[in-house]
């Protein structure tokens, strides 16, 4: 029965994550087009994501922890081994599945985070172009260099 239970929670685990990973494409294409707005709304589908992947993992893990209550945290493996034939081939494929989509999920975060730091170095490359920032304005030759300890600005050395 919690066999049942924990295949259709990984059904929708792995739902959720192809839905992610359909997410992060559509990112590259906004992050390519520069849409702020768009990037925005995504950014928060993300999130509601998220959380409902953390949801179903919680309940995965509960459905793990009463098939195998000898492990305090059992694994998917450990929940497979457990199995009965019929259930150890579903689980064994739903856990290949989900190790595939959470790489391309992986590899298409890391696409896209090189791409945002890439315009963020662009926008300020370019902010720098348009508005120069201006040096230090400091008076004399020695302006920039630091004082050795003992040495003193004053003009008037009172210990003469």
């Amino acid at each position: 029965m919690s066999e049942e239970k924990l295949i259709d929670t990984m059904e929708k685990l792995l739902k959720l994550h192809r839905s992610l990973y359909e997410l992060a494409l559509k990112k590259t294409d906004i992050v390519k087009t520069g849409d702020i707005d768009a990037l925005n709304q995504l950014i928060k589908d993300e999130q509601a994501h998220i959380a409902a992947i953390h949801k179903f993992e919680k309940e995965r893990q509960q459905l793990a922890r009463d098939l195998v209550p000898v492990i305090d945290q059992p694994t998917l493996a450990d929940c497979i081994d457990a199995s009965n034939v019929r259930e150890k081939a579903t689980l064994s494929h739903l856990r290949t599945e989900m190790l595939e989509i959470t790489s391309k999920i992986r590899q298409r975060n890391e696409l896209n985070q090189q791409m945002l730091y890439q315009s963020l170095q662009f926008v300020n490359f370019s902010l720098n172009l348009i508005a120069p920032r201006p040096e230090s304005i400091n008076y004399g030759p020695n302006a920039g260099k630091v004082k050795p300890s003992g040495y003193s600005t004053r003009l008037f050395n009172s210990k003469a």
